[in-house]
């Protein structure tokens, strides 16, 4: 009996994926522990294997359609099995023609493969995705992200060109058509020329429509339970960060170009070490038990084309500087990659979202469910403090606690974010 290839349970959570790119076709034989398919979920673009050897039959889900876990997306045909096995096609199946010969389209062990890889380096999953639906061959396409990336403001580039080409195609056929004798009739109104396509709504307000993706949906659904089901309350603290900014100075310039701390990775390092002084903030609430975590694991907010993720810093307060610096890089260049593996992204203890590099001075951050903590760390900045009667300048940094007052009361917040300001203003506590 045919077995039936169903989308996996990639993420914890998960409940509905992409299929990025199918690997095997109709025909194709496959083996165990072999990869098949690009599975995009809400988190990143993921390999997926066959469990089980033979024979793809059938495809029942294409390129770029989303599947429900469990929900079959290919027919596999075992040992002594023919196509009629299958039976009539199911409704929503996906038509696939069968696999060229080796010599006349190389398999994916071989020069497709290889072809492969850099074409899907040098992309963004979103970038990707767009291209798919637009039409618009990535090839074409010139990437103007790090490296030559291609992103998607690349491909939305390519579109406009794209329609502005058979705009104007028109025109200029029109131009070198022999022109007939005009009629005697009145000069038409001035006209601004064709206008372009766009949407209205019932406002009549201009608005471009742009589809959702899962991690959008996962977000959304996220960040909705997060501020409809979590009691927060707020603390924010002002940490004079002058001897932060000396030491990051001198020690980079020590590094000799191995390294290049920020001060983004002395504030995760204080703030896993004021979990493990107040271990009660590095918990979360059940509806049975507050969960006090053993480890301290920081998750730490990335941007990416598609939205907010956070690959997390295991056992962060046990590492030096530099090397949470080299880790933080790693899984943020792989997180807009969309290639952070399961592991990298699924739990974490204690949230940190920096938007300092932006400009903003102090912002309360949404906490991340099911974690009970997350703190928002804005822009230092030069501002008046008074030191023994006197006002002088110092460099200051406002931090804001946002906490889950289930599960930790506001002392242990305070207590917290008391330990992690002495911390900040004492960097060399942080060489300990």
């Amino acid at each position: 009996m045919p077995h039936s290839i169903v989308m996996p349970a990639l993420s914890a959570g998960m409940e509905e994926a992409t299929i990025a790119r199918w690997l095997k076709g109709v025909g194709d034989t496959v083996v165990v522990g072999e990869v098949i398919a690009e599975i995009e979920t809400d988190k990143a673009t993921m390999e997926m294997e066959a469990e089980q050897a033979g024979t793809i039959g059938r495809i029942v889900a294409g390129d770029g359609v989303t599947v429900a876990v469990n929900a079959p997306i290919a027919m596999l045909l075992l040992e002594g099995e023919s196509a009629e096995s299958l039976g009539e096609p199911v409704q929503g199946s996906v038509p696939v023609a069968p696999a060229e010969p080796a010599e006349a389209a190389p398999s994916l062990q071989g020069v497709a493969r290889e072809d492969h890889a850099p074409r899907r380096s040098f992309s963004s999953p979103l970038a990707r995705r767009l291209a798919r639906e637009k039409g618009i061959s990535l090839e074409s396409v010139v990437g103007s992200g790090p490296g030559g990336r291609i992103v998607r403001l690349d491909i939305e580039a390519a579109v406009s060109a794209r329609t502005q080409t058979s705009v104007s195609a028109p025109s200029a056929a029109a131009v070198a058509a022999p022109a007939p004798a005009p009629a005697p009739v009145a000069a038409p109104a001035p006209t601004a020329g064709p206008a372009p396509a766009r949407h209205v709504s019932p406002a009549d307000q201009p608005y471009t429509e742009k589809p959702l993706t899962n991690l959008r949906k996962v977000i959304a659904r996220r960040l909705t339970e997060a501020k409809t089901t979590i009691p927060h309350f707020y603390l924010e603290v002002d940490c004079q960060i002058d001897a932060l900014l000396e030491l990051r100075e001198m020690l980079n310039a020590q590094g000799n170009g191995q390294y290049k701390l920020s001060v983004n990775d002395f504030v995760i390092k204080a703030a896993a070490l004021a979990l493990r002084q107040v271990p009660e903030a590095n918990a979360t609430w059940t509806s049975d038990a507050i969960l006090q975590y053993e480890n301290v694991d920081i998750s730490v907010a990335v941007a990416t084309d598609g939205g907010l993720i956070t690959p997390i810093v295991r056992q962060a307060d046990q590492k030096g500087l530099s090397s949470i610096s080299s880790e933080v890089k790693a899984l943020a260049a792989r997180a807009r990659e969309g290639q952070l593996k399961p592991a990298e992204f699924q739990g974490g203890s204690f949230s940190i979202s920096n938007l300092g590099m932006y400009g903003v001075r102090a912002f309360s951050a949404i906490i991340n469910p099911p974690q009970s903590c997350i703190l928002a760390v804005g822009a230092a900045e030069s501002r008046p403090v008074v030191r023994d009667g006197v006002c002088v300048p110092a460099t200051i940094m406002s931090c804001t606690l946002s906490v889950d007052h289930r599960a930790v009361d506001g002392a242990v917040g305070a207590q917290y974010m008391a330990a992690f300001k002495a911390l900040v203003e004492q960097p060399l506590r942080l060489m300990l």
